[in-house]
């Protein structure tokens, strides 16, 4: 069996996909800051899915793929996310505690999948998350406990939307995203106006401003459009263990973009953590490895 490891195209995407992550927590922020959060999120995943939903077509992937994928990345994860920053969550921080998703996921689809991850994947995932600790230790402080464990739950549900995501195989990308995006704004509009004021709420929507509904196209159109619909498209060809942790890279650019917008200072232990990050990531991607278990395909 030939030795599987990322096309230097793929690679690249990558790299495109956890910057556009990690600069979208500048947006969030800002966001939040103007808008209640649940209201925002419904907003981003509104923009996402109208009107492009009018002239892409619905992907060849069941119906439940759509929805559970649309459910589990708008209502669980950016809407536990949202919420966090909002409740004090650092912007920073909160790029790099969701980048446990990818332990989440590697593990679901060992469990659920059959993709058995293998030495080198274990051992730059373990030096990837001791430099995720490294920072989280020297930033903890920072984080108030509730919005941090709403951020663990996040990743959580992240690494359940992708599941779905990988379940539907390979399906027409964009259309995968925007279809997938019609099931996050309701739920969430709801749960906006049971636990938010009702004000601010009408306030948000009906009064555009620059971080709310600028900030929310971008969302939209970058991380998620662009971001989320190439990591399925990444997921659909390529074992989860060799994809999954390239979101490690995602706090590097978040603690990044947060110190240069927000003035979250990078000390050196946090600086040490980026470095062990990158450094697990290389021996994830690079080392010699073979694909185990079988990739899983679009279900009919």
């Amino acid at each position: 069996m030939t030795p599987e490891k990322l096309p230097a195209r793929d690679l690249a995407l990558a790299v495109l996909i956890a910057a556009l992550w990690g600069v979208s927590f500048i947006a969030i922020k800002a966001g939040v800051a103007e808008a209640p959060p649940l209201a925002y999120t419904a907003l981003r995943f509104f923009l996402a899915a109208i009107p492009a939903v009018f002239f892409v077509p619905r992907p060849k992937a069941r119906l439940r793929d759509l929805a559970g994928y649309g459910l589990c990345i708008g209502l669980g994860q950016f809407g536990l996310l949202f919420a966090a920053i909002s409740q004090g969550m650092p912007a920073g921080l909160a790029s790099l505690v969701i980048q446990i998703q990818s332990v989440f996921t590697i593990l679901l689809a060992w469990a659920l999948l059959g993709q058995k991850p293998r030495a080198a994947q274990w051992i730059g995932a373990g030096v990837a998350l001791a430099g995720v600790a490294l920072i989280a230790f020297s930033r903890g402080a920072a984080a108030p406990l509730v919005p941090f464990a709403a951020v663990v739950a996040a990743a959580a549900c992240w690494a359940g939307g992708n599941l779905f995501s990988i379940r539907a195989g390979r399906v027409h990308v964009l259309g995968f995203i925007v279809w997938s995006s019609l099931f996050s704004p309701a739920p969430l509009l709801a749960l906006s106006w049971t636990l938010e004021d009702h004000a601010a709420i009408v306030h948000a929507l009906t009064h555009p401003s620059v971080a709310v509904w600028g900030g929310a196209a971008f969302l939209a159109y970058g991380p998620t459009m662009v971001g989320y619909g190439l990591w399925s498209w990444l997921l659909s060809r390529h074992p989860v263990a060799l994809v999954a942790p390239f979101s490690l890279l995602v706090p590097v650019f978040g603690l990044s973009s947060a110190a240069l917008v927000f003035g979250e200072t990078l000390n050196a232990a946090t600086l040490a953590g980026i470095v062990v990050v990158l450094a697990g990531l290389a021996v994830s991607v690079f080392a010699p490895h073979r694909a185990s278990g079988p990739r899983s395909s679009r279900a009919d």
